[in-house]
């Protein structure tokens, strides 16, 4: 498998040159000495870290994968030792809060170090990544004691954590869940009953896995207000923060998935098990969407990160491939001369990029979110937020696995095979549109829910952001053919919006039905303003831009001429409206 090269340079330029992320972060509270120095050489060990540790791991990993022994889960060769080399380095404790003994760093840091985990190891950033989830959960919603309890040694990676949601009859569908709570009279609970696909569920890595589990208790209401949250250790902890006896947590068996062989996905057996309540009673679905917008935040920048891991590797591959003659050629060249080909790459590298910036814009204002002393700003910044989360998890995932794909097919055969490692890419890729919410989850979350939120704030904020964007461009002659066309692009996302929102769209069938069309549409968009905006600083540096950012003036514009025009397309297809959806009967399918 090549080399995996961190994208620092790249990270670099957007947060200090078109975010001027140093300026936003040192204005908030707790951030005063986060200055761009500090990041680079942060994102710069980071990447060493990945590139060196556990990118070499990847693949044998793979091959391996983690195997259920006597009823205990082992890792795959080297994945013992290379966690405990990233708890050594602090890595785990990054933005944990300084309160249980975290570095306090920003979401801005801790988010594009987790894209450098994902490419160069997804079942192992796994790990981590579930923990500082579970970890959120609990400084959310738990009582002091359990905080005091459990957040420091998670925090250090000494123990991790799960999440226990998904039962064999209850997807998606948390309502329909069997798992039972019952009070112990000591102010624990027993816990009774077994999930699914509980990933990082049981391991060989760490002292302890800490499992939030949803259940119910004794005649909770029905549906998902009946839900409560359960903190359930693998094993019990003493009084003086010591490891008890086990726990009645036990695996009931590995689940045989398609990718991310490395990771071991549980079955869960929660035998009677002791449990304490981690926030109120009958609210534990909003403790865990604290947990699970996390990790929906973190899946997306998952297919960011095989993204770019596939796009390296299709990249190296086209330079050093000799195969054909590219149009006008008189002998055999090097792949990397096609016409096709330049547009497979072109392709990745026009989500990659605009992605990482659209990461690094949703980690600021998540960052303005927790820290600003401004009412104002910390709401605008909710709501952009909220707004952003189902476009980052479906989107990023989506066009990552097809940038995956893409990667593949730029390899050939040789993509198919083990040797480059792209095949592993499109396999572990694939979940990620799967897990947290499945897409279409996303989509009608991003459509039903966060388009009405706060009576369209945010989305109206977000518009008129983009619009002030491209008002700059098209004063700018080096940007202003790519500003016109996400113009246009912009005013059909506003009138579809229109269209969904107040128009003959504003119905549950309708929504529902133009929901996956719509967030690519809204994707595409913001994508397109952000290459304006890359566009734009590139043009600001002038003669100190790098050749690297100075290519970012001619993807941007492949973007807007070959990528963007999807988006017209989609506004058809959303106000061709449900009918074709609805008009072949169930019984005829």
């Amino acid at each position: 498998m090549p080399a995996y090269t961190p994208p620092v340079a790249d990270m670099s330029f957007l947060l200090k040159d078109v975010f001027q992320a140093e300026k936003v972060l040192t204005g908030l509270p707790g951030y005063e000495e986060v200055s761009d120095d500090l990041v680079s050489t942060i994102l710069e060990e980071a990447g060493k870290f990945c590139a060196g540790v556990l990118r070499p791991i990847n693949q044998s990993g793979d091959e391996e994968g983690s195997r259920l022994e006597g009823g205990l889960v082992f890792t795959p060769k080297g994945f013992k030792e290379a966690f405990k080399a990233f708890v050594d380095g602090g890595w785990s404790s990054l933005s944990a809060p300084t309160e249980f003994e975290g570095q306090g760093l920003p979401r801005t840091v801790q988010i594009l170090v987790d894209e450098m985990l994902s490419a160069s190891n997804l079942s192992f950033g796994l790990f981590p990544g579930l923990t500082r989830g579970a970890c959120e959960a609990i400084e959310a919603h738990a009582n002091q004691e359990l905080k005091e309890t459990y957040l420091p040694k998670m925090i250090s990676g000494q123990w991790t954590g799960a999440m226990g949601l998904t039962e064999g009859t209850s997807g998606s569908d948390l309502g329909l869940l069997k798992t039972t709570a019952k009070p112990r009279g000591d102010g624990s609970y027993t816990v009774s009953g077994s999930k699914i696909f509980i990933s990082s569920g049981d391991h060989d890595m760490a002292e302890n896995v800490i499992h939030l589990v949803l259940a119910r208790l004794p005649d909770a209401p029905a549906g998902t207000k009946g839900i409560s949250l359960f903190l359930c250790p693998k094993f019990l902890v003493n009084e003086d923060g010591s490891l008890g006896a086990r726990n009645a947590v036990n695996v009931g068996s590995l689940e045989h998935k398609m990718g991310i062989h490395a990771q071991p996905t549980c079955v869960m057996n929660y035998d009677d098990c002791q449990g304490w309540l981690v926030g109120e009673a009958n609210r534990g679905l909003n403790a865990m969407f604290t947990m699970m917008n996390a990790e929906r935040l973190f899946v997306g920048v998952q297919g960011l990160g095989l993204a770019d891991a596939s796009y390296q590797t299709a990249a190296t591959y086209a330079k050093e491939r000799k195969q054909g003659r590219a149009p006008g050629a008189k002998e055999s060249g090097m792949i990397i001369e096609h016409p096709d080909v330049r547009k497979m790459l072109m392709t990745m590298l026009s989500f990659v990029e605009a992605a990482r910036a659209l990461t690094i814009f949703t980690a600021l204002e998540m960052d303005k979110e927790s820290k600003s002393t401004d009412a104002g700003v910390r709401k605008q910044a909710t709501g952009l937020v909220a707004l952003l989360t189902p476009v980052i998890k479906a989107a990023f995932t989506d066009f990552g696995f097809e940038a995956t794909v893409l990667g593949q097919q730029v390899l050939g055969g040789h993509g198919y095979i083990r040797e480059w490692g792209q095949e592993q890419f499109v396999r572990d890729a694939r979940i990620a549109q799967i897990y947290e919410g499945t897409n279409g989850i996303q989509a009608q979350d991003l459509v039903v829910r966060k388009l009405s939120l706060d009576g369209g704030a945010p989305v109206r904020a977000f518009f008129s952001d983009i619009a002030a964007t491209l008002a700059d461009g098209a004063k700018v002659p080096a940007v202003a053919q790519t500003a016109e066309a996400v113009a246009k692009a912009l005013a059909a996302l506003e009138d579809v919006t229109a269209w969904l929102t107040t128009g003959e769209g504003a119905n549950a069938l309708e929504q529902n039905g133009a929901a996956t069309d719509y967030l690519r549409m809204f994707a595409l968009v913001a994508f397109g303003w952000l290459w304006v905006r890359m566009g734009l600083a590139v043009v600001a540096k002038g003669a100190e831009a790098s050749p690297q950012e100075t290519r970012k003036l001619a993807v941007g514009q492949f973007f807007a001429t070959r990528i963007l025009p999807q988006a017209h397309a989609l506004a058809v297809q959303i106000k061709a409206g449900s009918a074709p959806l609805m008009a072949v009967a169930s019984t005829e399918f």
